[in-house]
């Protein structure tokens, strides 16, 4: 950041947690071989906000305090090399790797201090977009990775997996059905399949998401390693890339899996929720609980979360799980951020809530309001 981009920072910080929501991303790790960064948006209620370090193999914990900042973050810095070292943010409302984790330990309890250009696939530099000239010549095949895959009859090797769709026979399968791009069911770290389990027979379709900035790690080789799912989830990109078949990400920012084990919860209480008048929780998603797309953290968070799978992950596109829950300003905004990176991305969603929403219909992104909704 320049000098002067730094002076506007301060500036903002000093006004309010809405104005720092535009200008600071969820940049919650910044790793150097020299120091990381751990940053964490929290209120100052809090008082006391701890990031716990761990070696590489779990062991030998060292808690860190961390400095409330004017405006609506906590920071702290650790001048050593932390590469793979594990992480913990507290606040006060138990133990969490934040709400913007980019790599996670298995079930996703833990953060990871990853170098991320080390889970590069050989190539990935050179990863582009199959050409596309206008949305109407996508053709879209959904599928779920598992599903996909897993039969004995598949004969894939990497049954339900990221490599699967890696490998010859399923990209060729793919290409005789004619489509020039995947669905693909959420991929992101979801909460109700135990990845210490996979022997055991689970299923889920993956709408019950836990951090969402993180590939699911049930679909990868190894989810004890933090960069495996990562690695694999970006070689299955770059594979059906080559094939000429785009890939749009299913993406479920309506709800989260619980409340009581939120990230959101744990770092911001009742901030990334709605509430009806009475005090109690929204239920638009018909899973327990709703989110506040309007708050500027959480529109904040939509934006830049789906930015970083288009950056790092290279995806051409999104289905928006129950878009008429979001209001139609954040979705705008999400168009016109993604707009400037790469105009041929794909936005569609489903323009209707499971139930009535706390918050003006008029304002949502309902399928009646479609004529509001830019590029959408």
């Amino acid at each position: 950041m320049t000098p002067i981009r730094q002076l506007i920072a301060f500036f903002l910080l000093c006004i309010a947690p809405s104005a720092v929501a535009q200008e600071f991303r969820f940049d919650e790790v910044t790793y150097t071989p020299q120091a990381t960064t751990f940053k964490l948006f929290a209120p100052k209620k809090a008082k006391k906000v701890m990031v716990n370090i761990e070696n590489p193999d779990g062991k030998d914990t060292k808690s860190y305090p961390m400095k409330y900042v004017a405006g609506g973050y906590w920071t702290a810095t650790v001048k050593k090399n932390l590469k793979n070292h594990l992480y913990t943010f507290n606040a006060g409302w138990g133990e969490t790797p934040g709400v913007f984790a980019k790599a996670v330990t298995v079930n996703g309890q833990k953060g990871a201090v990853v170098d991320l250009r080390e889970t590069d696939p050989e190539g990935w530099e050179h990863d582009r977009r199959p050409p596309l000239n206008s949305p109407a010549d996508l053709v879209i095949y959904e599928m779920h990775h598992r599903d996909y895959s897993v039969d004995s009859s598949s004969g894939m090797l990497h049954k339900g997996k990221f490599l699967a769709l890696t490998e010859e026979k399923a990209i060729a399968h793919l290409q005789e059905l004619g489509i020039n791009a995947v669905h693909i069911l959420p991929s992101f770290d979801y909460a109700s399949v135990d990845e210490t389990r996979l022997d055991t027979p689970q299923y889920n379709w993956g709408y019950d998401p836990l951090n969402y900035n993180v590939p699911e790690g049930s679909y990868s080789t190894n989810p004890y390693d933090p960069k495996v799912r990562i690695r694999e989830f970006k070689q299955m990109v770059q594979a059906l890339h080559k094939a000429g078949i785009r890939v749009i990400l299913d993406v479920v920012y309506n709800h989260t899996y619980s409340l009581d084990g939120s990230n959101f919860q744990k770092t911001y209480p009742d901030y990334y929720y709605r509430k009806r008048a009475d005090g109690s929780y929204s239920d638009g998603s018909a899973c327990g609980n709703e989110t506040a797309s309007e708050q500027p953290l959480m529109r904040r968070f939509m934006i830049e979360s789906m930015k970083y799978w288009v950056n790092e992950y290279h995806i051409d596109g999104f289905r928006v799980d129950l878009m008429g829950m979001h209001d139609i300003e954040t979705m705008n905004q999400i168009r016109e951020e993604l707009q400037r990176i790469e105009p041929s991305i794909f936005i569609y969603g489903e323009g209707w809530s499971a139930s009535a929403c706390a918050y003006p219909a008029e304002k949502l992104a309902m399928k009646a309001n479609t004529a509001r909704l830019n590029g959408i």
